[in-house]
């Protein structure tokens, strides 16, 4: 079967760094779905593990989390799925990724396709999508949990990248939250606006004010997606005390002061979608209930996808592109590939 992958860590203006390869069909065991792969979407962690973990002596790394594709077979233990249904689904950071023609996945952490939308437009959900969910519903608890005296607001940071695109639409769409999402271009405050973001502030100046200057109080959650070593002090100065913040980005050893959070007895959370299926979990087929939740509100118009910009069939060169615009800070939503060409 077609793939991509690589065999050493490389810049990606390097044409080796992600190559066209040919590796054998694998077969489903267990609870595990062959799923032929019609499209998948590419997201940082995708550039992160490109950069930091090597496959085994003389094999190639196969990366990829995010696909939207068909069940060709399913292991003896399958029992959600059989051969026909259309899927999506984010996978296992631990396991082979979805760049390739066929790929093996956990039928816990799987959904069904929304109906109303094509393959490209589906892979470009599961995993943010997830990381959403979990960081507002199962780590800040903003649906079940009020933070005693805060403003009934939520600050995210990143509002227009891949996570913060759901979020934004997730806090809108299923809590009486106001939403504050930041952005630093036109075209993505734009974004966030149009996703239904209730405010947008500038993250290239300091939060703190420009929260405040909004009069709407002190937040009593934040969710940042990005550059969190860079604004955690204007967060702990802006948040409401008692609030709860939550993190999914990686920052640098010692450059997160979490000390500055004390004062306010601030809880910190950190949100990492692939905890439940790297551990497996017993609460792990609660991913496979969340993307069904997500395809349902999908197709009754509550939720839309991410998808911003296609970048052709799934090849080594495709995602060479799709990667450096990642690495660049510049992407706006979600980029897809679609089909393997003839």
């Amino acid at each position: 079967m077609r793939a991509i992958g690589y065999q050493t860590s490389l810049p990606i203006d390097r044409e080796d760094s992600l190559l066209d390869i040919d590796l054998p069909a694998p077969e489903p065991k267990g609870r595990d779905l062959l799923v032929e792969v019609r499209a998948v979407s590419v997201n940082p962690v995708d550039t992160k593990v490109r950069m930091r973990a090597a496959p085994e002596a003389g094999g190639y790394k196969v990366l990829g989390w995010d696909a939207a594709g068909i069940v060709k077979a399913a292991g003896p233990d399958a029992t959600r799925f059989k051969p026909g249904d259309a899927v999506f689904y984010a996978g296992d950071i631990t396991r082979p990724g979805t760049n390739s023609e066929l790929h093996l996945v956990d039928e816990r952490i799987v959904g069904t396709k929304p109906a109303s939308l094509g393959f490209a437009e589906a892979a470009a959900m599961p995993l943010t999508a997830i990381t959403a969910w979990e960081a507002l519903f199962d780590r800040l608890q903003v649906k079940t949990h009020a933070v005693p005296g805060a403003a009934r607001a939520l600050l995210i940071v990143g509002g227009a990248g891949g996570v913060g695109s759901i979020a934004i639409q997730l806090a809108r769409k299923l809590t009486d939250l106001t939403v504050i999402a930041t952005a630093s271009r036109p075209e993505t405050r734009d974004w966030a606006l149009e996703l239904g973001a209730h405010h947008v502030v500038d993250h290239s100046k300091p939060l703190a004010a420009e929260v405040a200057g909004l009069n709407l109080g002190a937040p009593g959650f934040v969710f940042s997606t990005t550059q969190t070593d860079k604004h955690l002090a204007e967060i702990a100065e802006l948040m409401a005390p008692q609030g709860r913040f939550v993190l999914i980005d990686d920052p640098g050893p010692g450059t997160l002061n979490v000390s500055l959070l004390k004062t306010k007895s601030i809880s910190l959370h950190w949100e990492l979608m692939y905890t439940r299926s790297m551990f497996g979990t017993p609460d792990m087929g609660e991913q496979g209930a969340l993307l069904d939740e997500v395809s349902r509100l999908v197709d009754a118009g509550t939720l839309r996808t991410t998808l911003t910009e296609t970048f052709g069939t799934i090849n080594a060169a495709n995602l060479r592109r799709a990667h450096a615009l990642l690495e660049s800070g510049k992407s706006r939503g979600k980029v897809v590939l679609e089909g393997f060409g003839a």
